[in-house]
């Protein structure tokens, strides 16, 4: 009999940590849960998968919100050897939906409009500018 109680209660404690360890896997903080109202209006992506790999990104947002626009930036893809950078405008702003490679990404014409720059480097360094073209 003493040995069944033991088993009952191993099973228990077995399906709540399996229970607790779900509930932590599906809960995680995303995107979705930044203030901001972030909008992606394009990415790039180079087709060169033997060298760096470059992700682009043109965002709108509803505020200046510098940390919630690095941790939208950590959110985005990186690799390992390559670099991301994100753009951010203010929503109802002209923001470019066509992006290239290199350093510069976008017409110029949208520099004035660009609120702030968040960067990953090749190396894993974050940095975010503010203004980043004047």
């Amino acid at each position: 009999m003493g040995k069944k109680k033991v088993n009952i209660f191993l099973g228990v404690l077995v399906v709540i940590l399996v229970g607790w360890m779900m509930k932590g896997t599906f809960s995680q903080p995303g995107i979705d849960d930044l203030k901001g109202e972030f909008t992606e209006v394009a990415h790039y992506r180079n087709d060169n998968n033997t060298g760096p790999i470059q992700h682009v990104f043109t965002v709108t947002v509803k505020d200046t919100l510098w940390s919630e626009m690095e941790t939208y930036g950590n959110f985005k893809p990186h690799h390992k050897g390559g670099n991301t950078k994100v753009y951010f405008f203010i929503k109802g702003s002209p923001v470019p939906n066509q992006l290239a490679p290199g350093k510069q990404n976008f017409d110029p014409s949208f520099n004035n409009t660009c609120i702030a720059l968040y960067e990953k480097s090749a190396m894993g360094n974050t940095s975010i500018t503010r203004y980043p073209f004047r």
